[in-house]
């Protein structure tokens, strides 16, 4: 994030020329020109991620909201959720009854913002190229349901899937299916830096310092056709250091929007003593946050350990004394808005249940206090991690069961290292890539996961899985749904903790603030504009 990494990183010799002219927010109000929006996410350049905006490499939040604005997809969500619709195509749908074979129709007269023709040819070679390039962290697992494309004629698509994928539409509508030109980007090589060129709403100039993007200029494309309505013609997209300065930009004038991230403190501050011309602005949120477990770390082999640490935990301690209204108490990998969500972890195991974790530990024959470390990322969720780390330490070593320790790591050592099974017990995040349950499930479950985790459930990969995703309607693959979350919850090679709530404050005069970020934290630049906001 992969897709669920919110720092990026290309060499320094990659880097794109500095912007001369950016644009800037007047004191105290909308004004005139970009408008400015505020952002904590870093994009980074280094040796070992040397494509931060190519759709081929990119996987994180961070950089699909840079290409979202700029790269094109066949289908989008609309404005206020649900199942996708056509963007660059005009129509799409699946011509079988079995899920297997999903034509799309282009829009007449699609261009690339260079002016070149955009063809189905350009859509298969941009799924194709994601495929054979493969990148490590890459989006290119969410394809693994594709077998072959195929273009006929300049405005028809077809993708024959190896096995029926009722989501599979909503896989057309991320980044990782995101159109760019054979001219433009190579077949089997990463485009290195931070530049991008595709057929979305706007172009993009970066400003560069060192090996960090510090300001992203969106500019209207000419050349757009598709379903998304611009209220505006220029969007800067400008990146802090931390929470703090970027609301005092916001407070100050600026900037005009802070999209990603506000801390705890901050909300509770703008929601309670909201200053002068600046409105908070609730979101519904599905971030959700864990812990993962490497399952042959002798520690954690046993699974009655993993059961007693679900059974200890105490979510509400942690959301109420770091997170406060920005986060719930999460009981599955599902979470709570998404169809197909059950409570499977606190059915089976409760609150913060002492007796029951002793008495598993007892059942299996381990031996109390139970040594562990949990790892978490310094730098890379927020300022909160570190003590939210330190509550799951002290509530676990009160209960006597576990002997808890807690180191931290900065991302560029944690991740690499998570990924290798250096880690027992480890933090992380995620951002899903669409709203529905598959995308909580099968990234963590299938092989080749996400996680890298050696844990492996027969029944869930060769049979729920396939099952729920032949399912159109949802609501029928529940049963499946459920039965993976209860079978998690049984395992435990993952232990929720916690799901987010999203808000952005803006500046009055900013209008569209409530549709600029949507549930799954796409940023929807085209939605703001100026006038009366409320």
């Amino acid at each position: 994030m992969n897709r669920k990494t919110l720092v990026l990183t290309a060499a320094a010799g990659l880097l794109t020329p500095t912007l001369a002219a950016c644009g800037s927010a007047t004191g105290g109000g909308a004004g005139t020109g970009a408008i400015v929006v505020g952002t904590t996410d870093r994009y980074e350049a280094a040796d070992y991620a040397p494509a931060p905006f190519d759709p081929a490499y990119a996987y994180d939040a961070g950089a699909w909201n840079v290409l979202r604005q700029t790269v094109q997809t066949l289908m989008h969500t609309p404005r206020g959720g649900g199942q996708p619709v056509p963007e660059a195509a005009s129509a799409c749908h699946f011509t079988d009854t079995g899920n297997e074979s999903y034509r799309c129709t282009l829009r007449p007269g699609l261009k690339f913002a260079s002016g070149e023709p955009l063809t189905a040819k350009d859509v298969k070679f941009s799924i194709d190229r994601v495929r054979a390039i493969n990148a490590e962290n890459g989006p290119a697992s969410l394809l693994s349901t594709l077998d072959t494309v195929e273009a006929k004629g300049a405005d028809t698509v077809v993708f024959h899937l190896k096995t029926p994928d009722a989501t599979f539409p909503y896989k057309l509508s991320t980044p990782a299916a995101g159109i760019v030109s054979e001219k433009a980007y190579d077949a089997r090589k990463l485009r290195e830096g931070f530049t991008v060129e595709g057929s979305g709403p706007y172009t993009m100039k970066a400003e560069v310092k060192g090996n960090r993007l510090v300001r992203a200029v969106f500019s209207k494309n000419p050349h757009y056709k598709g379903d998304l309505k611009l209220q505006n013609d220029k969007v800067e997209l400008r990146t802090f250091d931390d929470t703090s300065a970027m609301g005092k930009a916001l407070t100050d004038g600026r900037i005009h929007m802070v999209s990603r991230t506000l801390s705890p403190t901050q909300v509770n501050e703008f929601s309670a003593n909201p200053p002068k011309g600046v409105r908070l602005v609730p979101m519904p949120g599905l971030e959700i946050r864990y812990i993962g477990f490497n399952t042959e770390a002798p520690v954690v082999k046993e699974k009655a350990v993993r059961q007693a640490l679900a059974a200890a935990v105490d979510r509400n301690a942690i959301v109420s004394k770091v997170y406060g209204k920005t986060a719930q108490p999460l009981y599955s990998l599902v979470p709570t808005s998404v169809t197909g969500h059950v409570n499977s972890f606190r059915n089976k195991y409760g609150e913060a249940n002492t007796a029951k974790a002793a008495q598993l530990l007892k059942d299996a024959g381990i031996k109390a206090p139970v040594k562990l470390t949990l790892t978490y990322t310094k730098d890379h969720y927020g300022d909160g991690t570190a003590a939210e780390f330190e509550i799951l330490k002290n509530q676990l070593n009160s209960t006597q069961l576990f002997d808890i320790t807690v180191q931290g790591a900065d991302w560029t050592e944690f991740r690499p290292a998570q990924k290798k099974g250096d880690y027992a017990a480890y933090g992380l995040g995620w951002f899903p890539d669409y709203p529905d349950a598959d995308n909580f499930l099968a990234p963590f479950l299938e092989q080749d996961n996400f996680l890298g985790t050696p844990y492996a459930n027969s029944t869930v990969r060769t049979k729920l899985i396939p099952e729920s995703r032949k399912a159109a309607d949802r609501n029928v693959a529940a049963p499946a749904i459920t039965e993976m979350q209860d079978i998690v919850a049984e395992d435990v090679p993952v232990l929720p903790l916690w799901q987010g709530k999203q808000y952005v404050a803006a500046r009055d005069g900013i209008t569209g603030v409530e549709w600029s970020v949507n549930a799954i934290s796409d940023l929807q630049l085209w939605e703001l504009g100026r006038g009366v906001s409320g």
